[in-house]
């Protein structure tokens, strides 16, 4: 849970983020920042805290599309880089392009007293072993599982990329100082996998920025026509499970005989055209809508009109022990949900959600079903879920998390950063936070 206690008891006081001139650079390939929110809220804990912070990310294709930008402080260095298509070999050229335009930056932003990757990929030890060299502390924030993604995506079993991936994992943990993960099931996995004593990797969960999910009254029109509305949020990648939301909503329609619903599903990914032509050959056109990536303002108001939310991740080896971030901003909205029964989403949820048997699509429309003919526990399950992410799972007890693995990483480190340059970095610039589009 968000709210737990973190794997190490570094005091803050007294801490690296308390001396001034501090310098941060973290490092981000897989969205542009602000865009990816867990990025963008320990950037701004960071800054709040008396660091200056840079950022090195790929450009957005519609937003965050400036070279070099100053938001509410943080000066961001932003990159073009094509998104891998094709396989591993795509992504191969993807991830050398992002390695280059990283160095370049890298070398431009100067001497840091800390660095901080966020992988995906599992590369970016590389130029934090760069910075390390002249004096910069690595901070490895462990967003995913790369060898557990690499076996849910790719279907290709321990095969000699598995191993590469797993290789590349290994010299990660092995030149970082400090290991951040997202949940108790990803530390267990640094130190039994990656060798990491537990006192040094500290648990930050993200959590929903509950300042942008406020709830609006609802708006019926969004249920066209239809007495209730079942909303996903997230990405479409090939391993979140869409394809089987949409055959549990064919199951709803077809086997339990429930045609009072409409269904959205917001979000965008390399599966986004194929969940299309799937919605059309289950014979879902006029029930099921998808909208791509749409701001917070319309992210908003579809969340506070469902009536169920959909949580349909698959079981495999990375999802069963990740955080999904939708599950927390379900939770934030206050709606009930409907996931399939994965380890990690019972932590986050708990009594807030409904949990099918692993990959059972027709037990997943069935608790739909029953939820939709029960409005009170809707709002008692709604009810739950706000209260955990407001309380144990908020993103403050994730402030201190960070921040103490920020003053381990520090502990007798004599700042490099002092007679450095600082570029802007404590000047706000224009807010550029503004209708930000959904980013899973």
């Amino acid at each position: 849970m968000l709210g737990d206690t973190t794997s190490g008891d570094a005091p803050l006081g007294g801490g690296a983020g308390d001396r001034p001139g501090r310098r941060a650079l973290i490092l981000v390939e897989n969205l542009s920042v602000p865009f990816d929110r867990r990025v963008w809220q320990e950037c701004t804990t960071l800054r709040d805290a008396g660091w200056d912070v840079h950022v090195i990310c790929p450009r957005g294709g519609k937003r965050d599309t400036e070279a070099e930008a100053v938001v509410d402080g943080v000066r961001i260095h932003r990159y073009p880089l094509r998104a891998a298509t094709g396989g591993p070999a795509g992504y191969l050229r993807e991830y050398g392009a992002a390695l280059w335009h990283t160095a370049r930056l890298a070398r431009r932003v100067g001497p840091v007293d800390v660095v901080h990757a966020c992988n995906p990929p599992d590369l970016l030890f590389l130029p934090a072993l760069w910075l390390k060299r002249r004096g910069a502390r690595f901070v490895f924030d462990q967003h995913d599982l790369i060898p557990e993604l690499y076996l849910s995506r790719f279907g290709r079993g321990k095969d000699l990329l598995y191993r590469a991936v797993c290789a590349l994992e290994r010299m990660t943990y092995r030149a970082a100082d400090v290991v951040i993960a997202t949940n108790e099931s990803y530390k267990d996995v640094a130190v039994r996998r990656g060798g990491r004593r537990p006192d040094d990797v500290f648990v930050v969960r993200s959590a929903p920025a509950t300042d942008r999910f406020q709830p609006v009254p609802p708006q019926p029109e969004l249920k066209r026509g239809k007495p209730h509305l079942l909303c996903y949020l997230g990405v479409m990648g090939p391993q979140d499970g869409v394809d089987y939301a949409l055959r549990a909503l064919a199951k709803l329609r077809d086997e339990v005989g429930r045609t009072d619903w409409h269904a959205v599903f917001i979000g965008s990914g390399d599966a986004f055209e194929a969940m299309l032509q799937l919605s059309r050959s289950l014979g879902l056109d006029e029930q099921v809508e998808f909208t791509g990536r749409i701001p917070d303002a319309d992210l908003v108001r579809y969340l506070s009109t469902a009536d169920v939310c959909l949580s349909p991740d698959p079981r495999n080896p990375l999802n069963d022990v990740s955080t999904m971030n939708k599950v927390l901003e379900y939770m934030a909205m206050g709606r009930p949900i409907v996931s399939f029964d994965l380890r990690e989403a019972r932590v986050s949820a708990g009594d807030a959600a409904l949990y099918a048997p692993a990959n059972d699509e027709a037990a997943f429309a069935g608790l739909v079903a029953r939820l939709l003919d029960d409005p009170d526990e809707r709002a008692r399950m709604g009810k739950i879920g706000q209260e955990r992410v407001t309380g144990q799972l908020s993103w403050r007890n994730s402030q201190t998390a960070l921040l103490a693995a920020y003053a381990a990483a520090c502990r007798n480190h004599t700042p490099v950063s002092a007679g450095a340059s600082v570029r802007a970095g404590s000047k706000a610039g224009p807010k550029q936070g503004e209708g930000r589009a959904v980013e899973r």
